[in-house]
């Protein structure tokens, strides 16, 4: 109770000492440029702030813009409410459907052990089995509930592989004990016909050659910090860090490789759209075309970096052919069965789940894909009014409609009779699944692009950072990146993305860049927060299980963001250009070139 208190008092006074700084901060700002962009960019300070020290909830800060802006007289109230609710909140809508219906029926579960059953159980492929299944998941899902889901499962084996090696090592020792004895046995003998019956015998010391008598395996001296409990080898520890972090960083990883993957691709399609609205170029099935490769890449070498880091990486062992399966593997492979087992055949509910979610993704990939006409040209009379939230509207929809089970009642006369149906997913369950403080936070961050543009903060910003012009554009993307992935170590994703954004534009317009050679790289790099607990959900999750500490996460999660960034470069260097076209300058975005700026 007091921690909470002090905890709650901290913020307080973090929001009082903040409120003198905020004053020095306008008038600085008000000297620097004209009154009205110095508001708006007093009310952008303000708001950055609040959600990096998080002294208020981050929704409740993404509030302020409606309260300030209409105070500064930079945007009406009416306005700047409309900003709040965009076609991003339908798609997500959508979405939640979705993922309310395949977590109800545990439809995720299935996919993710079924997965890990086709890709085997040695530690190494049985990693990379469970980094696929849960990447795969983080597409579709939010990193939270993937990372939340998969976790127990992967407890579940990391606790068998320990229980197995104890049980196959006590088992060699009784065999050892066994066949010592019979040899001492042979052995007294010998020596009483070689001393013509000496009474006095030297009996060998059953254990290691060496006669010690002690056993060659050691106790790891570390203990669990939430459970207590000693790992029996530091392997055994070495193994548990290993599965957390992989199920840590996959679940993010998964996530680039969709629009709807994680908030921040969302919330980036939405400015980009909203500020660039002739660029029709990024839909579901662009985005997955230049995301996926960084996603297959970043996996796999994560994969080669935790392997290496905590067990090492052995070719030789890992691809030996034909090789008999150790005890280990075989419990490894005895719980996943028992855990798919568990689940049952298949249900009505999971068949409809999984057709509405292919049919889903089949309609978002098909819609405008790019090197063919897709669907969309149906509705060619309407260009541009059909996007990807309508097909999750639609998918959503079906949750309601499609009943999962008849309810039934008994009649006074015996007979059993339907009078109702209970639908996929409820509206309270929907409710419990929807993440209305992400919702508010990017209507926050809209209404904050929205007064940058009106308050023409916007082009100010990029009339002052046109001198970097000078600088190589693969330094710019680069330094650009690594801003990002330092300051989404330390604030959330989404509010990292809705505070540079703003910046970001503006700097590409006023270079005359393509905006998405840098922004794009942005966006992928502010979800690279691998390297402390609380930099992002599903790490704090991992950590919660107690196998990890702080410095494990940092040295992991270092080397992760180091390929993460190399790996977005390269994609952006080799196969995304030509898809965009990123060393031209499009004819969407502002020419400030050939403008004049105030």
């Amino acid at each position: 109770m007091s921690g909470g208190f002090t905890s709650k008092l901290n913020k307080s006074l973090v929001v009082i000492n903040l409120t003198t700084i905020y004053r020095l901060v306008f008038h600085l700002v008000s000297c620097l440029c004209p009154l009205q962009e110095a508001e708006c960019a007093y009310v952008l300070f303000v708001v950055a702030i609040l959600w990096i020290t998080e002294a208020l909830p981050l929704s409740i800060t993404a509030l302020l813009p409606g309260l300030m802006f209409p105070m500064f007289g930079i945007m009406p109230s009416t306005q700047v409410a409309s900003a709040y609710f965009k076609d991003f909140h339908l798609l997500l809508i959508g979405v939640i459907c979705l993922a309310t219906s395949i977590e109800k029926w545990n439809l995720h579960r299935r996919i993710a052990l079924r997965m890990v059953m086709m890709v085997g159980v040695n530690p190494a492929w049985l990693t990379l089995g469970f980094m696929s299944s849960t990447a795969f998941l983080s597409m579709w899902l939010s990193n939270t509930s993937t990372a939340a889901m998969v976790m127990p499962i992967v407890e579940a084996v990391a606790q068998q592989i320990i229980s197995a090696e104890a049980e196959a090592e006590a088992t060699q020792m009784t065999y050892f004990n066994e066949s010592a004895t019979h040899g001492l046995e042979i052995d007294e003998t010998v020596i009483e016909q070689e001393t013509n019956g000496r009474t006095e015998k030297t009996k060998p010391v059953p254990g290691n050659s060496n006669g010690s008598g002690k056993v060659s395996s050691k106790m790891e001296m570390e203990k669990n910090s939430v459970t207590g409990a000693k790992y029996r080898s530091k392997k055994d520890h070495m193994i548990c860090k290993l599965m957390c972090l992989c199920i840590a960083y996959s679940s993010t990883i998964g996530g680039l490789t969709t629009i709807t993957g994680t908030s921040t691709n969302l919330i980036f399609s939405e400015h980009f759209n909203t500020r660039y609205p002739e660029c029709r170029c990024l839909n579901f099935g662009s985005w997955f075309m230049f995301s996926f490769p960084i996603a297959v890449i970043l996996l796999l070498l994560s994969w080669i970096w935790l392997q290496w880091l905590f067990l090492g990486f052995n070719f030789k062992q890992m691809f030996k052919c034909g090789k008999t399966k150790t005890v280990n593997e075989k419990a490894c492979a005895e719980v996943i069965k028992q855990e798919y087992e568990k689940l049952g055949p298949m249900r009505y509910q999971e068949i409809v789940t999984l057709v509405i979610f292919i049919v889903m993704a089949l309609l978002w990939f098909s819609r405008d894909p790019g090197f063919v006409t897709g669907w969309s040209a149906l509705f060619s009379e309407y260009p541009g009014f059909v996007t990807d939230s309508t097909v999750a509207l639609v998918a959503g929809l079906l949750f309601f409609l499609i009943p999962a089970k008849k309810l039934t009642k008994t009649t006074s006369a015996g007979d059993v009779v339907a009078f109702d149906f209970s639908p996929l997913i409820t509206w309270k369950e929907f409710q419990s699944f929807m993440p209305w403080d992400i919702a508010i936070l990017v209507g926050g961050g809209f209404a904050l692009a929205d007064g940058c543009q009106e308050s023409g903060l916007s082009g100010w910003i990029g009339s002052k950072l046109s001198p970097l012009g000078s600088l190589p554009v693969w330094l710019i993307i680069l330094i650009s990146s690594l801003m990002v992935t330092s300051l989404t170590e330390v604030a959330s994703n989404p509010a990292t993305i809705t505070i540079l954004f703003p910046i970001l534009s503006p700097l590409a317009e006023a270079i005359h860049v393509n905006p998405l050679h840098i922004l794009l790289p942005s966006t992928l790099c502010t979800s690279f927060a691998f390297l402390l607990p609380v930099a992002n959900p599903p790490n704090a999750i991992v950590f919660s299980y107690g196998h990890l500490k702080v410095i494990d996460m940092v040295k992991a999660g270092l080397g992760v963001n180091i390929l993460g960034v190399a790996v977005v470069m390269l994609g952006m260097f080799t196969w995304i250009e030509p898809m965009f076209d990123l060393y031209t300058y499009p004819s969407w975005a502002p020419d400030l070139v050939n403008q004049t700026i105030p």
